[in-house]
């Protein structure tokens, strides 16, 4: 008989609008001009950037990090291991911490192959693949106009929602700054960016590096960078030589940094970075 095509559907954790949405919180500029109200908005987000998405989570108040925990591993045993028969599964669970463990971190299959001690690179690669197709992580790779280069350069590692990053690190608390970005990275999925097609970071001639590279079509439309804390000079004076560098490289005018609480401009070579509030942002 025949069939008609399939079209498949992403799900995703609730996004920053969805969650206020869930718990009836509805966001104006009059009440955030309130001391109060902002202070509840950013404990709002700073709850969001640490737990996550998830529905239970956000909506029946469970223990983020137990329900998480034991969320993650079933989705490896159901998803991964069940599913492809792998028969390895320590080395497939160890892998999975380690991506979570060093979220936003770059990685080689070389080099990732001997730190967990994978007799295959090959394995190894199937691995990461069976971990991206059950939306656990996601792998973001370099911006270049050689195919040669993006097979070559290493990738980013991304995870799905940060309740699982808090609920599988190894330290007490993970980097805010990991956090932040990886939260942005989630959210430019949940908007539409695909990675590999609209999704990419970059580096610079001078291997400056660039978190978030936008493109529509052959077009790159914006870069972004993601820093949690910019009142150290010397970090804002970094972020505004990478991208004023990757602009000039990428022929891009939009250049943001995203901040935790922070809103002005920035003028350098005749170029504007605007430095932008990560819940303003969240908004769009």
């Amino acid at each position: 008989h025949l069939t008609g095509r399939h079209i498949p559907i992403e799900i995703l954790p609730f996004n920053f609008s969805e969650i206020l949405k869930a718990k009836q919180y509805e966001v104006t500029l009059d009440k955030l001009s309130l001391p109060d109200e902002k202070a509840k908005l950013l404990e709002y987000m700073t709850q969001y950037m640490t737990s996550g998405g998830y529905p239970e989570v956000v909506t029946k108040g469970v223990d983020p990090r137990g329900y998480l925990d034991v969320l993650f591993d079933a989705v490896l045993f159901k998803d991964v291991v069940k599913r492809h028969k792998v028969r390895f599964s320590e080395q497939i669970a160890s892998l999975g911490s380690y991506l979570i463990n060093n979220v936003s971190g770059q990685y080689g299959a070389k080099k990732l192959a001997n730190i967990l001690g994978f007799k295959s690179q090959v394995t190894l690669e199937k691995y990461l693949g069976y971990l991206t197709e059950a939306y656990l992580i996601f792998p973001l790779i370099r911006h270049s106009t050689k195919a040669g280069m993006r097979l070559r350069s290493a990738k980013k590692t991304y995870v799905v929602d940060n309740g699982f990053v808090t609920a599988k690190a190894v330290q007490h608390s993970p980097n805010t700054g990991k956090l932040m970005e990886n939260l942005v990275f989630t959210e430019l999925v949940k908007k539409g960016n695909q990675p590999g097609r609209e999704l990419f970071y970059y580096k610079t001639r001078n291997d400056r590096e660039i978190d978030f590279v936008l493109k529509k079509g052959y077009q790159v439309m914006e870069l972004i960078q993601v820093c949690y804390d910019i009142t150290d000079a010397d970090v804002e004076q970094r972020e505004v030589k990478a991208l004023v560098e990757a602009g000039k490289e990428l022929n891009v005018s939009k250049l943001t940094v995203l901040t935790w609480n922070e809103k002005r401009a920035v003028e350098k070579d005749n170029m504007t970075i605007q430095f932008r509030p990560l819940w303003e942002w969240l908004f769009e």
